[in-house]
């Protein structure tokens, strides 16, 4: 159990370096047979799914790839036009299945709006026979008069004004 446990530590201790130097950009050998699983996986999907775009731009990515993995300048290049074909594809991918929901909603709406039109053609309402409503008012021949009384204000009787008359001296000349 003690040696078990021995080797399973050794084996975790080396694929954590093993891991470490991989992410850090050694092991170029690693990252192309990573880069080619991965297009590989990418051009038999967009093959079998009837994307013939992207399965050629799968197979072009493949094909420089191919040619520069003498110049490392090349190398990063083909490696970000990768990345950047892939997330493309991603997008694609994405965007189909938005367009592939939405007409499944709009089935759906139309689904249930035939299912609503058919109920309502089965509705039956009977014709209801009603007699006519009569109404009787009585008759005025007398056309009625409203009496409204306004009080008047009594009248006060004021007495007039006694007339005052002023003598004032002549100014003369200023």
């Amino acid at each position: 159990m003690k040696t078990q446990a021995m080797g399973w530590l050794a084996a975790a201790v080396v694929a954590a370096g093993l891991n470490a130097s991989y992410h850090q950009g050694g092991m170029q050998w690693a990252h192309h047979i990573a880069d080619r699983v991965t297009h590989n996986t990418e051009a038999v999907i967009a093959l079998a799914t009837g994307h013939a775009d992207r399965f050629l731009a799968e197979a072009e990515l493949a094909k420089a790839q191919d040619e520069t993995s003498s110049c490392p300048f090349r190398a990063v290049m083909a490696r970000v036009q990768r990345r950047l074909a892939r997330s493309q594809a991603r997008f694609d991918r994405f965007d189909d299945r938005i367009e592939a929901r939405k007409e499944a909603q709009a089935a759906r709406i139309e689904t249930q709006r035939a299912l609503m039109e058919a109920r309502i053609t089965k509705i039956h309402i009977p014709a209801a026979a009603m007699p006519p409503v009569v109404v009787a008012l009585p008759k005025m021949d007398v056309c009625p008069r409203i009496h409204v009384n306004i009080p008047q204000i009594p009248r006060i009787k004021v007495p007039a004004p006694p007339v005052i008359r002023i003598d004032l001296p002549d100014p003369g000349t200023v």
